[in-house]
């Protein structure tokens, strides 16, 4: 409770979240609100512009763009959580690893780290993607793979600042196992900034499925995503602008809303920035 008030008291963080909640409740309720169904096409209304039957308009194959958008907002949202879930895990093992026994371990870990970071994650993720068949899930697994290196530099970090703290040595000197005192009391503290980093981390992998999807090489037709609706109306620009006014703006608010919340929860959590609601 008192995280929400906090929140609610932070006027970045609440419009981050009242942009966000539309977006959940529209993913989740997809199969129920969406007045048409989202892959099948309709001869009769091909590129029609927006009108009560369609709001948002239709798309070459006349399916209901309305339909498409709130469905692509579960594929986006997906692949946001999973992907940025995979990165986490990973950059939370290698960084605990890596801070908490120092040494040539902490050396090896960060020049790989540092490696993974000397390439540009979207051109690398385009590289493994191609060579892969095109597939959602491949996509998560990718997106996740690419992502973990500034979490792990992040959790080393963190726990380099406290893994000398009293409670921790209070821990060695009841004989607990380093696994125990890892896992139970050094990373429980230290996990803090990884929620900011993960909140804005979502909206980034939300833009790079979003590109792939746009290239091609991400979510396939006929399953709906932001990105392959914005892909029909680079052909149509000119004679359907709600092709790529709808999911356009769907991706903008989404990205923009979970900036807003890791940089709410940024000042939240950071009791030296002195957060003061603005």
């Amino acid at each position: 409770m008192g995280m929400i008030r906090n929140i609610i008291r932070h006027k970045l963080a609440l419009i981050g979240l009242i942009i966000l909640i539309p977006m959940f409740l529209s993913a989740l309720l997809a199969p129920i609100i969406s007045p048409h169904n989202p892959v099948e096409p309709d001869m009769k209304q091909i590129l029609s512009p927006p009108s009560i039957a369609h709001p948002f308009g239709t798309d070459t194959l006349g399916r209901d763009v309305f339909s498409r958008v709130m469905y692509g907002s579960r594929i986006s949202l997906l692949v946001g959580f999973v992907s940025i879930g995979i990165a986490v895990m990973i950059g939370i093992v290698i960084g605990a690893i890596s801070g908490y026994y120092g040494g040539m371990i902490d050396e090896v870990f960060m020049r790989f780290v540092d490696l993974m970071m000397c390439f540009p994650t979207f051109f690398l993720i385009l590289a493994v993607i191609a060579l892969l068949e095109p597939s959602i899930w491949n996509i998560m697994i990718v997106i996740g793979l690419t992502n973990w290196m500034g979490i792990a530099r992040l959790v080393r970090a963190e726990i380099l600042s406290i893994k000398n703290k009293e409670f921790v040595l209070a821990a060695k000197a009841q004989g607990f196992t380093e696994k125990r005192i890892i896992f139970n009391h050094v990373l429980p503290n230290s996990l803090t900034p990884v929620y900011v980093v993960a909140t804005l981390g979502i909206g980034g992998a939300i833009l790079t499925e979003s590109a792939l999807s746009f290239l091609g090489i991400g979510v396939q037709p006929p399953t709906p995503s932001w990105g392959n609706i914005l892909t029909q109306a680079k052909d149509n620009i000119e004679v359907a602008w709600w092709l790529s006014l709808y999911p356009g703006l769907a991706i903008f608010l989404t990205v923009m809303g979970y900036n807003l919340l890791g940089e709410g929860l940024r000042d939240i959590f950071d009791p030296r920035r002195r957060y003061s609601g603005l």
